[in-house]
């Protein structure tokens, strides 16, 4: 499948809300920028693509659903494999983590969150893999507990 770039140029801003949500703008990526981990100074092989752009190509496969495969050359973002390893790359860093973090201070310093409506409780390490947790639902051999979270479709507002 053949995507033309005109196809996502058509989207525009409306109502101060960006209809290519993958885009990063200058705000967000000064945020994400200090978090990423820094490329080696001699690396092997080709000048890499940007990471702004890697990581505006892994917000458009999320975003769109496409195979990473599929990822279209023609939006500058790189190959598919290209942002799929740099999502990699990111994640064993912590990025997501330390953003997460970062973000939901923001967040809380703004007073944008409603910490009211939070209930929950972590396990003790103690719980753990012990006799009166039960089987693991992951692995029925081992002991564990599988945790989930509910929200609301706003998530964290």
């Amino acid at each position: 499948m053949q995507f033309s770039s005109n196809r996502y140029d058509d989207w525009d801003v409306r109502d101060d809300v960006s209809v290519k949500p993958w885009v990063v703008d200058d705000e967000l990526w000064a945020v994400v920028e200090p978090v990423l981990p820094p490329w080696p100074e001699r690396s092997p092989g080709p000048r890499p693509v940007s990471d702004r752009l890697c990581l505006q190509g892994v917000l458009f496969v999320l975003y769109t659903g496409i195979p990473w495969q599929q990822l279209p050359l023609e939006l500058g973002f790189g190959s598919g494999q290209t942002c799929w390893r740099r999502l990699e790359r990111w994640q064993e860093a912590g990025v997501f983590d330390q953003l997460h973090r970062i973000l939901l201070s923001e967040l809380n310093a703004a007073g944008e969150l409603d910490w009211s409506g939070v209930r929950g409780r972590l396990p003790r390490p103690r719980e753990k893999g012990s006799a009166a947790t039960g089987p693991s639902p992951v692995d029925r051999r081992k002991n564990g507990s599988k945790h989930h979270l509910i929200c609301d479709g706003n998530g964290a507002r």
